[in-house]
């Protein structure tokens, strides 16, 4: 085992965690009672380290190795479409870097009162080219959000990225500021407008329905927008985040330990009273499931081994707006804790739950 802890550099620790929970387990001891790893074990071993390190949770692993179909070259081809959506969703970042360094040489500069509005759409264009990739809509979280719309047939979708949680069965028009977000929404989706939640090209009442999803904490002034959805649609529904509970941060294992910069991200955000209170709404808790289809930053909270790649960090804004230093240190801590066991000491609870409450508030008016 130690042998092969070293070929494939990792702890021995993580080789007897794997053992133990039948994910590479050797096939044979020898006569003194060591663990004996055939070339099969190896090559096995060797699919799972891949795997992780684009970010799939154990039991996803388990699913994609284990299975009587699996093979050699179909992990090689699974993974060869992985990197390269990868390396297409680096590609996009790089572009949208080079497109804010040209627009930055060039000016003019917008006005201090531009800024904010400004930043929130380049924010949504720097990581909307990861979106498609992880942040898909979760059946869970949607029945949430449809049952509240209860038998609106005009929804006004404020926010609405690449269209996630926009029901089908619905007269939809969708709003997003962002022109990377807009051009990645799916051929047949609602119509949508460039335009920011804080000023709704709509008359008053146009809506049966306003909804915003996961969107509030980048708007520039949430209850301006939220008071504009109240404005345009008779009824509104928002998801959003709680952060008024005493210790709110350490809720949530990555904030508490890896990553303190959060609560500086959310510090100027409106308590969640107050975003009720602005538009008259009832606040319901959403519970995140195991294993939530969107990557929002809470997603994976019980497949840790997911915040390590690059491509389900690119999608969070969170990553993005603590910078560079934190997240790397952030990540390397993490990774260090995960192969020295340290992780599942402190979460090993967490394997047992079927969902996680983290904060996520459904306001409902």
């Amino acid at each position: 085992m130690g042998r092969v802890a070293e070929l494939a550099d990792v702890s021995v620790r993580t080789l007897h965690h794997y053992d133990e929970i039948g994910l590479v387990r050797p096939s044979a001891r020898t006569a003194s009672g060591y663990r004996a790893y055939s070339s099969d074990d190896v090559e096995r071993l060797r699919g799972v380290l891949a795997y992780r390190r684009l970010g799939f949770g154990l039991r996803e692993i388990a699913e994609l190795v284990g299975g009587p179909s699996a093979d050699t070259d179909a992990h090689l081809r699974r993974l060869r479409g992985l990197m390269l959506e990868r390396r297409d969703h680096a590609d996009a970042m790089l572009a949208a870097i080079d497109k804010e360094l040209q627009s930055r040489g060039k000016g003019p500069r917008v006005t201090p009162e531009e800024q904010p509005e400004t930043l929130g759409a380049r924010l949504y264009d720097t990581i909307g080219g990861a979106y498609p990739v992880t942040r898909r809509t979760d059946p869970r979280i949607a029945a949430r959000i449809w049952n509240a719309l209860e038998d609106a047939r005009t929804v006004l979708n404020v926010g609405a990225g690449t269209g996630s949680y926009e029901p089908a069965d619905r007269d939809v028009t969708a709003v997003e500021p962002s022109a990377v977000m807009r051009n990645q929404r799916p051929a047949g989706s609602a119509p949508c407008v460039a335009a920011a939640a804080e000023s709704l090209p709509f008359e008053d009442r146009s809506f049966d329905v306003a909804m915003a999803v996961s969107t509030v904490h980048h708007w520039r002034d949430p209850i301006a927008g939220l008071r504009e959805m109240r404005r345009v649609a008779r009824r509104v529904v928002v998801l959003t985040y709680d952060t008024d509970a005493p210790g709110w941060q350490d809720r949530f294992w990555l904030t508490r330990d890896y990553l303190p910069e959060f609560a500086a991200v959310l510090a100027e955000f409106p308590s969640l009273g107050g975003m009720a209170d602005a538009i008259g709404a009832r606040a319901e808790p959403v519970p995140v499931p195991w294993d939530c289809a969107d990557g929002l930053f809470e997603a994976y909270w019980r497949r840790p081994g997911a915040y390590l790649e690059d491509r389900v960090r690119r999608a969070m804004s969170v990553w993005t707006r603590v910078g560079p230093e934190a997240e790397r240190r952030a990540v390397r801590k993490l990774s260090d804790d995960l192969d020295s066991g340290r992780w599942s000491e402190r979460n090993g609870h967490l394997t047992g739950l079927d969902t996680a409450e983290l904060g996520l508030r459904l306001l409902v008016a």
